[in-house]
């Protein structure tokens, strides 16, 4: 298992920006959490996980491994339509998936090439797919391809956590983007934590 890196540098680093988030991650200790290095699985997991709990998409990911064999572009353009709905997803989610296959195996999209873009290109690239959105594009940047500054706004869990790590009854984005700005250049890490403290 993979997991995304960070050490003694990003913690200090948080701990002197932000007392509060330094207390709590004193309290948390160090978090483990698991990537998935390759891009396009990665992306493909997502869109399988949205709007279904953990369990759920635990299962359907692993029908879907067994009936592709691998997840890689060519598996996917090669599967029909019908067969991975049959894996537990909708027609639409289906068709998602396809869709991201086309698009990497015809070369619209070159995952092989991403690690080469800024956050706000993969960003823009990824959006672009049908049933890709931008939070979608966020969570691949912190659990497939590392990037070491990502605070997203669209993710509830995250605003829940700032909240209750602030005491604040409400996140406007301005509010929002004050913190994030504080956390740069470490902002994923700050993100691991947000994540933690939104569950309190």
């Amino acid at each position: 298992m993979e997991i995304f890196e960070y050490g003694q540098r990003e913690i200090d680093y948080l701990k002197r920006k932000d007392k509060k988030l330094g207390a709590a991650i004193d309290r948390i200790g160090m978090i483990q959490r698991e990537i998935t290095p390759d891009p396009f699985a990665a992306l493909v997991s997502s869109v399988v996980s949205q709007q279904i709990s953990n369990k759920a998409a635990t299962t359907v990911w692993n029908r879907l491994y067994m009936l592709l064999g691998s997840i890689t572009p060519e598996s996917i353009t090669q599967a029909d339509l019908a067969e991975i709905q049959g894996c537990g997803m909708s027609e639409r989610k289906a068709g998602y998936i396809k869709g991201i296959g086309d698009a990497a195996k015809s070369g619209i999209l070159d995952f092989n090439r991403l690690h080469t873009l800024t956050n706000e290109e993969i960003i823009k690239k990824l959006s672009s797919l049908h049933g890709v959105g931008v939070w979608t594009a966020e969570m691949l940047l912190i659990f497939s391809l590392c990037r070491p500054d990502v605070v997203s706004y669209k993710d509830l869990a995250i605003c829940r956590g700032m909240m209750n790590l602030y005491g604040l009854k409400e996140l406007p984005k301005e509010k929002f983007e004050r913190y994030r700005k504080r956390y740069s250049p470490y902002g994923s890490v700050a993100s691991l934590y947000l994540w933690a403290l939104s569950v309190l």
